[in-house]
């Protein structure tokens, strides 16, 4: 069976965790599907690149989370989303993916 990138498990988390959040109006069941697939993501991370990239990567994660709320504001929820999810996904990808 094909492996999954890890640039997509991360960009699935980021537009998951706000289509969940927005769609059931629960943003705590959001958060779960946020948490999940950056866990997901961290072990594959972690599995193939090391500790420290993992916890760069990490970082980059939580940090673009946060970073489009004040994002949305200035262009939009989605957009903003869309945004972050594909930084992450590039830096997913430049850092651990492309080395296959």
């Amino acid at each position: 069976m094909a492996e999954v990138p890890t640039a997509a498990i991360a960009a699935t988390g980021l537009l998951g965790g706000y289509a969940v959040a927005r769609w059931t109006k629960k943003r705590p069941l959001g958060g779960v599907a946020l948490a999940a697939a950056g866990a997901v993501a961290a072990r594959g991370w972690q599995q193939k690149a090391g500790n420290a990239t993992a916890a760069a990567l990490s970082g980059a994660y939580v940090a673009a989370f946060a970073g489009s709320h004040p994002l949305a504001k200035k262009i939009g929820a989605w957009p903003s989303v869309f945004a972050v999810a594909g930084g992450v996904a590039v830096a997913s990808w430049v850092a651990v993916d492309r080395r296959k």
